[in-house]
């Protein structure tokens, strides 16, 4: 991978292309940041993709949001999840739950989506699967604007967690 410095010299096709996937099917964002550089380090580069998911007209972060898969989901269930999701999900154990768990999940995210009328969204990494159903009974219990911004903070979590990891040392 090369530095941010050398990714934001690429054409806006080519640095879109190397930062697939850090936000889940929305290559939108990458290359509306693509627009601000050059970007001279890694959190110069992160701060643009964030700016411009935070920039977004309010149905461009509701499609951002709906891109995300369900935790425990159909998707993960028919393995139709990105690599990204998947070994987030499996990080968090969630590949492994209960038929209790697995049960509540479902029963908790449709009562989300139909609530919200996007799915959940947490960074997962570092939760174990009792964590994340604390957290999805909770905010299934916020006012619709307090969890967008809250699902729209998850997002900038993740994606800089993916972005941190795609530039780690090997």
């Amino acid at each position: 991978m090369p530095s941010p410095a050398e990714l934001s010299r690429l054409d806006a096709d080519a640095f879109v292309s190397a930062l697939d996937g850090i936000f889940e099917h929305s290559p939108w964002v990458a290359r509306r940041a693509h627009a601000h550089g050059p970007f001279a380090d890694l959190p110069a580069l992160q701060t643009a993709l964030l700016d411009a998911m935070w920039a977004a007209e309010p149905q461009e972060q509701l499609a951002l949001l709906c891109a995300h898969p369900e935790l425990a989901g159909k998707a993960a269930v028919a393995g139709e999840l990105t690599a990204e999701s998947r070994e987030e999900q499996r990080g968090a154990g969630l590949d492994r739950c209960t038929p209790e768990e697995f049960a509540r999940l479902q029963t908790l995210n449709a009562r989300y989506r139909e609530r919200f009328g996007f799915p959940f969204i947490i960074a997962v990494r570092g939760l174990g699967r009792a964590d994340i159903l604390a957290a999805l009974e909770a905010r299934v219990e916020h006012d619709r604007a307090t969890e967008l911004r809250t699902a729209l903070e998850q997002v900038g979590r993740i994606a800089s967690l993916r972005l941190q990891a795609l530039f780690a040392p090997a």
